[in-house]
C-alpha cells in the first residue's frame, strides 16, 4: 500500500477509535492495539514529513509552553442565562415565552443538563479547528486552541466546508478527578476543590503538555455562528453528533410546561448517577425561528432559562474541631468530618466561620451533622442531629492563644472574630501570599496552597514582594531539599532533571506575567482591612498608579479618599493606617521597585437603567460576585463593599449575615434579591 493511502487509513482509524472511546465510552480495541496504530502513524510521518497535517492525531500536543495569552474578541457575545430555582418561576418564564410569540404559535422546548465545567467557544473553518477560547467576560476570552487540541474527544476536522462557531463545556468526570487528586496529594500538591475548578484551571494552563495529562472531556451544546444545521436546537444537537462532535446526548424535547417540569425532575433524579457534575437544567425554546422572534435582553436570551437544582446535602459525623488562622489573623473553627460524598467530591472538612456560629449550632465533637455546599463550592455545616449526640460531648471553646505562633488572641470591640495580632505569624504570612495569588487578585497560575506553604516554610518568601525575587536556582534548590527530607525519598525513583526545571520555569513565568495586572488587582491582593474588590478598584482609580499612591501623605489621602463615593470613616481610616504603616509602605516600595502592577485604566462613564443607583452585594448568589458587580457598573450603577448612607439597594443572596441587613435598615437601603436586580438591569 502506498504511504499516502496507509496514512489516510491510519488517521481515519485513530479518529474513529478516539470517538468510540472518548465520546461513546464504547472502545472496540485495547489500549495496546491503539498504541500500535498510533506508533505506526508516527513512524510513517517521520519517514514522510509531507504527509503530516495539522489535524493529524500525532499533532494534538504542542512542543513548548505558550509565553503569554492572546485575547479573542467574539462577534457574538457569550451571554449568561437567567436563573430560577422554583417551578413557579419556570412557569412564569413559559408565560413570557408564550406572550412574546405570535398568537397560535405554541412553543416547543428542549431540556438539557446544565453542565458544570469551563465554557469554551470553538471555531471551524474549512472543516478544521482553527480557534478555541475561554468564556472570559462573555465578549473577550483567552485563546486556548493548543490546549483544546489535546482533547481526543474533539475532532480536529469535521465534514463541513463553511465557518462554524460552536459553544461547549469542558468537564472532568468525578472518577477521573479522584485519580488526579490522589496523584496531587502524593506529589505534595493541593487537591482540586471540585471538577469545575479542575476543568477551568486546566483550560488556562500555559503548557499544553500538562493539559494533555488531564482527562478533560468536552460536550458541544450550541451553534452560534455559521450555517443553520437544522430548524431546531434538538435537531442541531443530533447533527453535531453526526459530524463526530461530542454532545451530552441527554436532551429531551417537550411540548408543554408539564413535560418540561417532568424533564427537569428526571435530570435531578439522574444527577447522582451521571459521571460529570451538573447544577441544573437548561430550558430552551426549541425552534430557531421562535428564538429569533423572542430575541434577547442586553444580558441574556429571552428564549432560555437555567433551572438550578437545590444544593445537595449529606449526613456525616464530626471527628474534631480545629482552628485555622487566616491572612487577617482571624481564627476560624473548622469541622474535621468523617469523609462523605457530596456534590461529586469527597468532603472531609467544613468551615464553621466563627465561634458564634458554632455556639448557635451547639456543635460538638462526635455530633452527627448535615452538610451542604454553599454555592456548590464551600462545604458548611447546616444542622446538628442533637438526638444522636454521644454522651459527654463537650461544647467547643475558642483557644486563648494562636494555635500556630502561641500569641494571645484578641477580639476588637463590636467584632465577632478573634484574631492573632502577630503579622509575622507563619499562618498569616502563608494565607496572605495565597490570597495575593488568587484569581480575583494577581491571578498567578500554579502558585497554590501547597507551593505557598513550601515557599514560606523554606524561608524563600516572607511577604508577597519576595515572590518577584524568586530565581530558578532557588526554586530548584527548594524542591531538591524537600525531596531529600521526604519520608522514603532514598528509595524513590528519581525524576528526570527536565521535569522540575520545567515546573520552576512555569512558576516564574506566571509570576512575571502578574506584573501586568492593573493597580486594582494589586490592592485587592494586598488585603487591606475592609477594602474588598470594589473599594480597591475605586482606590486604584483615585490614585492612578502605585507610584502616585506612594506620594500621598495623610492629608492628601484623607482628601482624595473622602471624595470617593461610598468611602466612609472606616474605609478612609483603614487606607490611611495602611499607607502610614512603615512596614506596609516599605512593602509597596519594594513592589514598585520590582515593576509590579500597571497604571489603573481610566473607566469610561457608563449610563443605563441603574444610573444614579448604588448597590452593595452580599450572600451566596447564582453568579460570581465580580460578574454581578460588572453588570451593575455596565448599567451605570455604583457598587460599594458596605451599606452606607445613600446606598440604594442591598442585593441579598442566600445566607446573608445579620450585620448587612441591619445596616440596610439603618440607612434606608431597600433589600432586594438577585432576581429583582436582574429585572432592574432590564429597566423593569
Amino acid at each position: 500500500m502506498a504511504p499516502q493511502q496507509r496514512h489516510q487509513q491510519l488517521v481515519e482509524q485513530l479518529r474513529q477509535h478516539d470517538y468510540r472511546y472518548y465520546v461513546l465510552d464504547d472502545p472496540v480495541i485495547t489500549d495496546r492495539q491503539y498504541d500500535q496504530l498510533y506508533e505506526e502513524l508516527r513512524r510513517l510521518e517521520a519517514a514522510h514529513p509531507e504527509l503530516c497535517q495539522p489535524d493529524s492525531p500525532t499533532q494534538r500536543v504542542a512542543g513548548a509552553p505558550r509565553s503569554g495569552v492572546r485575547q479573542v474578541v467574539r462577534a457574538v457575545p457569550m451571554m449568561s442565562l437567567d436563573n430560577t430555582y422554583s417551578e413557579a418561576e419556570l412557569s412564569a418564564f413559559a408565560q413570557r415565552v408564550a406572550s412574546g410569540l405570535p398568537p397560535g404559535s405554541a412553543p416547543e422546548y428542549c431540556v438539557e443538563p446544565k453542565l458544570d465545567g469551563g465554557s469554551i467557544e470553538l471555531v471551524y473553518e474549512g472543516g478544521r479547528l482553527v480557534e478555541a477560547s475561554t468564556r472570559g467576560d462573555g465578549v473577550t476570552g483567552e485563546d486556548v486552541t493548543v490546549n483544546l487540541r489535546t482533547l481526543r474527544a474533539l475532532p480536529l476536522r469535521i465534514d463541513t466546508a463553511q465557518r462554524l462557531t460552536l459553544r461547549g463545556e469542558v468537564v472532568i468526570y468525578r472518577r477521573d478527578l479522584e485519580r488526579i487528586n490522589a496523584a496531587r496529594l502524593e506529589a505534595g500538591e493541593a487537591p482540586f476543590a471540585n471538577p469545575r475548578n479542575a476543568a477551568s484551571g486546566s483550560l488556562r494552563l500555559l503548557d499544553a503538555r500538562l493539559v494533555a495529562e488531564r482527562p478533560l472531556r468536552l460536550f458541544v451544546y450550541q451553534v452560534v455562528e455559521g450555517p443553520t444545521l437544522a430548524p431546531t436546537h434538538a435537531a442541531t444537537l443530533e447533527r453535531l453528533a453526526q459530524l463526530g462532535l461530542p454532545t451530552h446526548r441527554r436532551h429531551v424535547v417537550c411540548r408543554s410546561l408539564a413535560e418540561v417540569l417532568e424533564a427537569t425532575a428526571q435530570l435531578a433524579r439522574l444527577r447522582p448517577e451521571l459521571p460529570y457534575d451538573i447544577d441544573g437544567a437548561v430550558v430552551k425554546v426549541n425552534g430557531y425561528a421562535q428564538q429569533a422572534a423572542l430575541g434577547s435582553t442586553s444580558k441574556y436570551p429571552r428564549w432560555a432559562i437555567a433551572f438550578k437544582f437545590e444544593a445537595e446535602r449529606a449526613t456525616t459525623r464530626v471527628l474534631d474541631v480545629v482552628v485555622q488562622v487566616g491572612r487577617t489573623g482571624a481564627l476560624t473553627p473548622v469541622a474535621e468530618l468523617e469523609p462523605v460524598q457530596l456534590a461529586g467530591t469527597v468532603v472531609s472538612r467544613a468551615s464553621l466561620h466563627n465561634a458564634d456560629i458554632v455556639g448557635a449550632l451547639d456543635l460538638r465533637v462526635g455530633d452527627t451533622v448535615q452538610i451542604e455546599k454553599a454555592g456548590e463550592i464551600i462545604p458548611q455545616v447546616v444542622a446538628v442531629e442533637a438526638g444522636l449526640r454521644p454522651p459527654g460531648a463537650a461544647p467547643f471553646v475558642m483557644p486563648e492563644r494562636c494555635p500556630v505562633c502561641a500569641t494571645p488572641v484578641v477580639q476588637a470591640p463590636g467584632q465577632v472574630a478573634w484574631r492573632c495580632p502577630n503579622r509575622a505569624c507563619p499562618a498569616v504570612v502563608q494565607a496572605s501570599v495565597l490570597h495575593f495569588a488568587r484569581r480575583y487578585a494577581m491571578d498567578i497560575d500554579g502558585v497554590g496552597e501547597a507551593l505557598v506553604e513550601q515557599l514560606t516554610s523554606s524561608g524563600l518568601v516572607g511577604d508577597v514582594a519576595d515572590l518577584y525575587a524568586l530565581t530558578l536556582e532557588g526554586l530548584l534548590e527548594m524542591r531538591r531539599r524537600l525531596k531529600q527530607s521526604a519520608p522514603g525519598s532514598k528509595g524513590a525513583p528519581r525524576k528526570s532533571a527536565k521535569e522540575p526545571t520545567k515546573w520552576a520555569e512555569n512558576v516564574l513565568a506566571a509570576i512575571a506575567a502578574s506584573k501586568g495586572q492593573p493597580l486594582e488587582r494589586l490592592l485587592t491582593g494586598l488585603g487591606i482591612e475592609h477594602i474588598g474588590q470594589v473599594a480597591a478598584r475605586q482606590l486604584a482609580e483615585a490614585a492612578g498608579s502605585l507610584e502616585a499612591l506612594l506620594t500621598w501623605d495623610e492629608a492628601q489621602a484623607r482628601a482624595r479618599l473622602g471624595a470617593i463615593a461610598g468611602y466612609g470613616p472606616t474605609l478612609i481610616d483603614s487606607v490611611v493606617a495602611f499607607l502610614g504603616s512603615p512596614d506596609e509602605r516599605r512593602l509597596l516600595e519594594r513592589l514598585a521597585e520590582r515593576g509590579v502592577s500597571r497604571a489603573q485604566p481610566t473607566p469610561a462613564p457608563a449610563r443605563g437603567p441603574l444610573t444614579g443607583v448604588s448597590c452593595c452585594v452580599t450572600g451566596v448568589l447564582s453568579r460570581r460576585r465580580e460578574d454581578v458587580h460588572a453588570l451593575i457598573q455596565a448599567a451605570g450603577g455604583q457598587v460599594h463593599d458596605q451599606v452606607k448612607k445613600g446606598t440604594t439597594y442591598l442585593v441579598a443572596g442566600e445566607k446573608v449575615g445579620q450585620t448587612k441587613l441591619e445596616q440596610a435598615r439603618k440607612h434606608g437601603a431597600a433589600i432586594i434579591d438577585e432576581a429583582r436586580l436582574m429585572a432592574l438591569l432590564e429597566g423593569g
